[in-house]
């Protein structure tokens, strides 16, 4: 079947080619900001499914569709992207040391014929972060690679080392949880197995 991701993330395109799977990309360009939500597992449940349902209609025929969306809740909050060095550099001056969770909603829609089937699930891993001196933030803040990613770290790239311990699906940090995107898949009358290449 045509699996289609929905998402700009080469992260989360390089763990879905990694399992196997061909996905195509069509970026959604829905416009995040226009969604406000104080929860943070509702608010990344919420964006997948914008994400999704803004792809779904320019698609035809039988298709697998993967939306998601990720943020960090610490300090009570969700945070995104930081965006800008001076965000990043502060967000890890009161990160370090601490651990936050990191949730990524995943929004799966699985079309055969005139048959749909939509489910929207949230993967939680908590994640523990060194205690950096400022010296490291301001270096890793300069790399770009914080400013460009939910929550401003990786456990892919540069910021693996900044990441201490983690509990939970490693690949949800990383943008898609595999387990939970093979069992929604599942849960379509869809073998996982059978969409590897």
């Amino acid at each position: 079947m045509r699996v289609v991701l929905a998402s700009k993330s080469p992260a989360r395109y390089a763990v879905l080619r990694r399992a196997g799977l061909r996905p195509e990309v069509i970026v959604s360009g829905f416009d995040e900001s226009s969604v406000r939500d104080a929860v943070p597992t509702r608010l990344v449940a919420r964006l997948a499914e914008f994400k999704g349902e803004t792809v779904l209609p320019q698609l035809e025929g039988d298709v697998i569709l993967i939306a998601a969306d990720s943020a960090l809740e610490f300090e009570g909050r969700a945070h995104g992207k930081p965006g800008t060095v001076e965000a990043a550099i502060e967000r890890w001056r009161r990160m370090r040391g601490r651990e936050g969770l990191l949730h990524t909603g995943h929004f799966v829609v699985v079309r055969r014929g005139d048959e749909v089937h939509r489910q929207t699930r949230v993967g939680t891993t908590t994640v523990r972060f060194a205690d950096l001196s400022d010296e490291e933030i301001d270096a890793y803040a300069a790399t770009g690679e914080p400013q460009k990613v939910a929550g401003g770290f990786t456990i892919d790239g540069r910021g693996g080392a900044f990441v201490t311990s983690i509990e939970g699906d490693p690949y949800n940090v990383v943008g898609v949880s595999l387990p939970m995107v093979r069992q929604m898949v599942i849960d379509a009358g869809i073998a996982w197995h059978s969409l590897w290449h």
